[in-house]
């Protein structure tokens, strides 16, 4: 089901909204309502106060102990069909009982910062699946691929019951690969004629890829694209990778008509079963949380030295680095030592 909760910047939201019964909402989510997901959503985009009162409610209902949620990251550069992906791997998903969220990071409204909402249009085919959620987020200028909010939104979504959560990214070439943070199984979209395999290559893709799937398989060149691809994969696995025992599949697929998507979910389980018998689920949901944990601090560290300079002091160590008289160092120590 498609969110109707919309999800445009904080200002003009009525100030009722922060009267929510945090408890009552988390429970209206595990009970499958899909517009308590799309408020807890709304409350992390908002960075609202409660926001904290949210995780604090969730956190027994996500990770190893009862967190069921396989999360699955979609990449790849503008035009290779990702929306039109993903609502192929939902549909065939859906086949097999699973329910299914989907997270589409949209590039920014430069007039509303909200998203600009072309996925949910493209997915129109799953909106009345009590089966599905569909959620577009603003990237609001973050680059990477991926909201700030977005680690937080899958904890809702993971707390909300879902058995596997799609992330598609907005597809800004080479800063894309931070997708790789956040999913347990990173696919990597191509197409013929959407660049070389050089181009490929420098947008690391080579790095951060568990499968890869050549879409548009019957145009012209797709052929030559899983030839280089292969290729490349063999090169890099032989110069760091092969100590890993997944083999990355090169997987073609025609998902308008849903050619070869059946092997992409294939392939999807095999990888799950892949990191959970070799201990690397574990270790990259380790990593994913360590990164959350340092990103939310960081952002504290942000707010607290805003007030800093709101009262000049930032200014004043900045003039005196300027002018010589201080170095950076010992400004950054004196500036830290005044928020201790």
């Amino acid at each position: 089901m498609v969110s109707s909760e919309p999800n445009t910047a904080t200002a003009g939201r009525p100030k009722g909204r922060s009267a929510v019964a945090v408890p009552e909402l988390v429970s209206q989510a595990r009970s499958g309502s899909p517009r308590a997901v799309a408020r807890l959503i709304t409350l992390v985009e908002e960075a609202s106060p409660l926001l904290r009162e949210v995780m604090r409610e969730i956190a027994a209902h996500t990770g190893s102990a009862t967190g069921r949620a396989r999360i699955v990251g979609l990449t790849g550069s503008p035009g290779v069909g990702k929306s039109t992906s993903t609502s192929a791997l939902v549909t065939e998903m859906r086949k097999q009982d699973l329910r299914v969220a989907v997270l589409a990071v949209d590039p920014s409204s430069p007039f509303s910062g909200g998203a600009l909402l072309g996925d949910r249009v493209r997915m129109s085919d799953h909106a009345t699946d009590p089966g599905v959620y569909i959620r577009s987020m603003a990237s609001r200028g973050h680059l990477g691929g991926l909201s700030w909010s977005t680690p937080q939104a899958l904890r809702v979504l993971d707390a909300a019951g879902f058995d596997v959560i799609l992330v598609e990214t907005v597809g800004v070439g080479q800063s894309e690969v931070e997708v790789a943070g956040l999913a347990d199984t990173t696919i990597v979209l191509l197409a013929p004629g959407m660049g070389d395999g050089i181009q490929a290559a420098k947008a690391g893709i080579l790095e951060i890829g568990d499968i890869y799937v050549v879409n548009k398989a019957d145009r012209e060149g797709a052929h030559q694209v899983q030839r280089d691809l292969r290729g490349m994969i063999a090169l890099s696995d032989s110069s760091g990778r092969g100590d890993h025992a997944w083999k990355r599949p090169i997987l073609a697929t025609v998902a308008q008509q849903g050619t070869g998507v059946p092997e992409v979910v294939t392939a999807i389980e095999e990888h799950h079963r892949f990191l959970v018998e070799s201990g690397e689920l574990a270790r990259r949901r380790g990593r994913r949380a360590r990164v959350e944990v340092e990103e939310i601090a960081l952002g504290e560290l942000r707010r607290r030295w805003g007030a800093v300079s709101g009262r000049g002091d930032l200014e004043a160590l900045a003039a005196r680095v300027a002018a010589g008289e201080l170095d950076p160092y010992a400004a950054a120590d004196e500036l830290l030592g005044n928020q201790v």
